[in-house]
């Protein structure tokens, strides 16, 4: 029996004058974007680990961006299946984890000293998700100061209203309730606001006639859902691999990690179970 040869059923064997598959993904920068910073087996997978959540990152920011758009304009239906892929895009992100806990502390300090003072502490596009989903901080922003471009992206976030600010005007406008301008801190973490709780608790407690704000309120539970195991699951892995050493961008490790476990992104749609 002959080799097969694809061409014989139509495949295009030649691309020396049109776009191939190499070409349309810029595979040649992104495959040769692994600068390993010593001779340690496990950096490749320390270096890719890092790489390729900054690129599922990436396209949370393209998907969360769109869908506060969405919402501006009421259009429910889009925002959906947006902010279900950012959850799922999370539950990539989170068993990701379980590949990077293959390495152990003695693989990783081989290396470890090379990182100098890089961190994921410092990831722009991190910090971005988390303004964009309202745990906003002014002070995270000093971090990238060194990029002003980056500085500035992040600046401008904290202008306008986040994720969740948005979903409360949706929430506001179809109640015919006012809330507080207060609420609406566009440099600050958002916090617990009773009025706002009892609005989502309206909601839940008449879902069929509230059914666009009940289904968008179980979207942002979702995501956030997903965003806590990412994060659970971070803690856990650096304080298997470094115990409770300090992080090499200065931060206090696995206790920082731990301090931001107990952020609340949407505190109302958690609270309200309580009083249901």
């Amino acid at each position: 029996m002959s080799a097969y040869d694809p061409s014989s059923d139509g495949a295009k064997m030649s691309f020396a004058k049109e776009m191939s598959y190499i070409d349309y993904l810029s595979l040649d920068p992104i495959l040769g974007a692994q600068k390993r910073q010593s001779n340690a087996h496990d950096e490749m997978l320390f270096i890719i680990q890092h790489q390729t959540s900054e690129l599922w990152m990436r396209l949370a920011l393209h998907e969360l961006s769109t869908a506060r758009e969405e919402l501006v304009k009421g259009n429910f239906p889009p925002a959906f299946k947006m902010l279900s892929r950012v959850a799922r895009i999370f539950e990539q992100l989170n068993n990701a984890w379980d590949v990077l806990r293959t390495m152990t502390p003695s693989e990783y300090t081989e290396f470890r000293d090379d990182l100098g003072a890089s961190s994921g502490f410092q990831s722009h596009q991190y910090r971005l998700i988390e303004f964009i989903l309202g745990n906003r901080n002014r002070a995270m922003m000093k971090v990238h100061e060194h990029r002003p471009e980056l500085h500035h992206m992040l600046g401008q976030e904290l202008e306008g209203k986040s994720l969740y600010h948005v979903a409360l005007d949706n929430l506001a406008g179809q109640l015919g309730v006012a809330f507080d301008t207060g609420i609406y801190r566009l440099d600050q973490p958002h916090q617990a606001n009773q009025a706002v709780m009892d609005a989502w608790t309206t909601v839940y407690q008449s879902p069929h006639a509230y059914w666009s704000l009940y289904e968008l309120a179980e979207k942002l539970v979702d995501l956030e859902d997903y965003f806590r195991r990412w994060r659970f699951n971070h803690v856990t892995t650096v304080e298997r691999i470094i115990g409770f050493k300090r992080g090499t961008g200065g931060t206090s490790g696995v206790k920082y990690l731990r301090k931001m476990l107990e952020v609340e992104l949407f505190p109302e749609l958690w609270h309200l179970r309580g009083q249901l």
